[in-house]
């Protein structure tokens, strides 16, 4: 491992991790696993501080056309491997909920927290109700 290389602890924005250049293991190979079942709903549950956000994340950063021409994020990955991989980046709209950083000690104050991801979320795809997207995607899949 490279001295300069930092190792990061409760980072969970995949884009971030690599952009900076902070150790990661990579595990892209859950891309082309996920992707190869065809499944239509996908359940990833796993402890605290197992890594699922960033799992997530990384799934968003290689699916969505946010991150379209974003390749660079995966050069060296084992996803990036194989072409056919390499034309599946940033070619799906990806709507990605996460309430991991939604914490309070009030019912009030978590059903405010709760609110406001949703409403910053239908800001953030509001893009496709406006254009034709949805109806282009070839294969869609849904995770929680």
């Amino acid at each position: 491992m490279d001295s300069s290389m930092m190792v990061n602890i409760g980072e969970e924005r995949f884009d971030r991790v690599i952009g900076q250049d902070k150790f990661y293991i990579d595990k892209t190979d859950f891309i082309r696993e996920w992707w190869e079942t065809g499944s239509t709903v996908t359940l990833i549950a796993r402890p605290r501080r197992f890594g699922k956000t960033l799992n997530m994340s990384m799934l968003e950063c290689f699916f969505s056309n946010r991150y379209a021409k974003r390749g660079d994020l995966f050069e060296g990955l084992s996803i990036w491997k194989e072409e056919k991989y390499r034309q599946l980046q940033g070619t799906f709209p990806v709507i990605f909920l996460t309430f991991a950083n939604v914490k309070a000690s009030k019912y009030e104050d978590m059903e405010y927290s709760i609110t406001k991801v949703i409403s910053d979320l239908y800001e953030q795809n509001r893009y496709l109700l406006d254009k034709d997207v949805l109806r282009n995607c070839r294969k869609i899949k849904c995770t929680i």
